[in-house]
């Protein structure tokens, strides 16, 4: 589907999952689009919920949006929900989707049943020390403080590469970056071809679209995450080399609603792709009241 919201603003959507089941918007990782949204769908089917996938401006099927912020993105989303004619549900961001599962949550606190974040991106303008992130996002930070047009450039003339699908015989080599876990999963030619096909939906959208969504995590959210105030469940591998675990539950002890789930054996890839039934499931229930933990704060 395209959501026209109003004059230049349409974002693109994709549904998976209970076509009948309680709805969840899921927001995808960068650089990604809507398909991502894949990983949820036999989940969202077994659980009874209704995944509905965005794109973000100026990835894959949505317009772009000039001076784009963070705190921008609750009024789009509230947008998409009227024309579903939804009063309430659910948010689930995975990677760079999670600060917009954040901020969703802290701007419509009456609206939104319950957050989660899966692997989520920290609040990088925050960080004294960026030892913490993957070292390619190192690199493309300090390339965005001290020459953000070059860098602009470089993403315009990298467009027609990263659009290419790497041959099988590649992919060994690609995958030996990552931690074991990761590996592991990447081995499915399934769970391959999925991820490279949410990942060229975004170079597929505006010819800024990727650097535009990248550019939002140098910058402040906007918000305090102290503020929020429905209930969030934070999950994170402990062998996620993209965004460090430590950054997440630093994160997740800010917030008085939270709930902290560090799983042994997952990185950054793999604890989406195995674990997202496990993770919807402990969505729903907490937004129905019914979580394990018996009261929301970091535990184990």
């Amino acid at each position: 589907h395209t959501n026209k919201l109003r004059e230049g603003v349409e974002l693109g959507m994709e549904e998976f999952g209970d076509p009948e089941g309680e709805p969840v918007f899921f927001f995808h990782g960068w650089p990604s689009s809507r398909l991502q949204g894949v990983m949820a769908d036999r989940p969202g089917r077994e659980l009874g919920m209704r995944v509905l996938s965005l794109d973000r401006p100026g990835l894959g099927a949505s317009a772009l949006m000039e001076n784009r912020r963070l705190v921008d993105w609750p009024e789009l989303l509230a947008s998409v929900a009227d024309r579903l004619g939804f009063e309430k549900f659910l948010v689930l961001g995975v990677s760079g989707g999670g600060p917009y599962a954040l901020a969703s949550a802290w701007k419509m606190p009456e609206r939104i049943s319950a957050a989660c974040v899966v692997c989520g991106a920290p609040p990088i303008a925050e960080l004294r020390d960026a030892k913490l992130l993957l070292p390619a996002y190192r690199i493309l930070l300090a390339l965005y403080r001290q020459y953000p047009n070059s860098l602009r450039g470089l993403f315009r003339m990298a467009r027609p590469f990263a659009t290419i699908e790497p041959p099988e015989w590649m992919w060994p080599l690609i995958l030996r970056v990552l931690p074991a876990s990761d590996r592991e999963v990447f081995r499915s030619e399934e769970v391959r071809r999925a991820g490279f096909r949410s990942y060229l939906g975004s170079w597929r959208g505006h010819p800024d679209g990727v650097f535009s969504d990248a550019k939002i995590y140098a910058e402040p959210w906007g918000f305090e995450v102290e503020t929020i105030t429905v209930p969030v469940t934070v999950w994170h591998g402990r062998d996620d080399s993209n965004f460090h675990w430590s950054l997440a539950e630093s994160l997740a002890k800010r917030m008085p609603t939270a709930g902290w789930h560090l799983v042994e054996g997952e990185g950054h890839y793999s604890l989406a792709f195995r674990r997202m039934g496990e993770i919807m499931g402990d969505l729903k229930q907490i937004a129905h009241g019914r979580g394990e933990s018996g009261g929301w704060g970091c535990g184990a």
